[in-house]
């Protein structure tokens, strides 16, 4: 197999396991490509001897899959990379919570050969797609998370006109909007008070930040809506930030967000189960009384 592999560049985000998965992936005898930042710091920084046939140095590459090795940060950045290519994803967690990079240093061994064996399922994610004037070089416009129109620090609170379908809706008075796929249902969103929504579900979410009235709840909508903004603020602009990847931008400024014509597929070596995956990295459910 040709195998490409991203991580994070960081001695805190190395879990000691790097060289039994590039060992493992030689044993099989893949073509390991690398992106340049990564193997630049396994091998000059922490002095490991790295196999590696390819470095990637731009998003032009191909493979039949790619791994991200670190934290749910690094699994977005990847996705951005891989972009509309195709590729399906596994992501190998050396970070803390580890929603979307599920797989465990313990189960390196037993995911890497499951993905060898074709003994895994593949779960299709929506992005989201941002169309507007002004994006910055070097960001993405699509989202496996979240697209969040946002207040600067210290302005106040920001008028958020927001239509549907071409229709207006309503015009929030807020410190933000978040727009969740159902992926990043269990991000930002999650934590300004939007639902949580499984994997697979067709839809959209909008939450709302800390709204200057109570009847601005978060919104369910189809996947195939097109959310048309028109942001005003005291400070004559505002914040957008793409899956954490923040730039300002002028009031007035149009935007448009709609689902991305193209999917992310993420490998799961083993039967996934997201309510067991809520229950032990969120805790969810779980009543503190006992």
């Amino acid at each position: 197999m040709k195998i490409a592999i991203f991580g994070n560049p960081s001695a805190d985000k190395t879990c000691g396991y790097e060289q039994q998965l590039f060992s493992l992936l030689r044993s099989f005898g893949d073509e390991i490509s690398v992106e340049n930042r990564y193997i630049r710091f396994l091998t000059d920084e922490m002095g490991w001897d790295i196999p590696c046939d390819n470095i990637i140095s731009s998003d032009d590459f191909q493979a039949d899959a790619v791994i991200s090795v670190g934290g749910d940060g690094t699994f977005l950045r990847t996705a951005s990379r891989v972009g509309n290519k195709g590729i399906p994803m596994v992501g190998i967690n050396t970070g803390r919570l580890g929603f979307l990079a599920d797989i465990t240093t313990d189960r390196i061994t037993d995911a890497v050969t499951r993905i060898h064996n074709g003994d895994f399922t593949l779960e299709e994610r929506n992005l989201l797609q941002i169309n507007m004037d002004g994006l910055p070089d070097g960001h993405t416009p699509y989202a496996l998370n979240d697209i969040a129109i946002l207040k600067h620090d210290i302005s106040s609170m920001i008028q958020v006109e927001t239509s549907v379908g071409g229709t207006h809706m309503i015009t929030y008075q807020a410190d933000g909007l978040v727009v969740a796929t159902p992926t990043g249902s269990t991000a930002y969103s999650l934590s300004v008070g939007g639902p949580i929504i499984a994997p697979g579900t067709n839809v959209i979410c909008l939450t709302p930040v800390a709204p200057h009235s109570l009847t601005m709840r978060p919104l369910v909508l189809p996947a195939d809506e097109t959310i048309r903004l028109d942001v005003s603020s005291r400070s004559h602009s505002f914040l957008v930030s793409i899956d954490g990847n923040s730039f300002s931008c002028p009031e007035h400024t149009a935007i448009e967000i709609s689902r991305a014509p193209f999917k992310i597929s993420v490998i799961k070596p083993a039967k996934g189960d997201f309510f067991a995956t809520l229950r032990e990295k969120m805790l969810w459910g779980t009543d503190s009384r006992k």
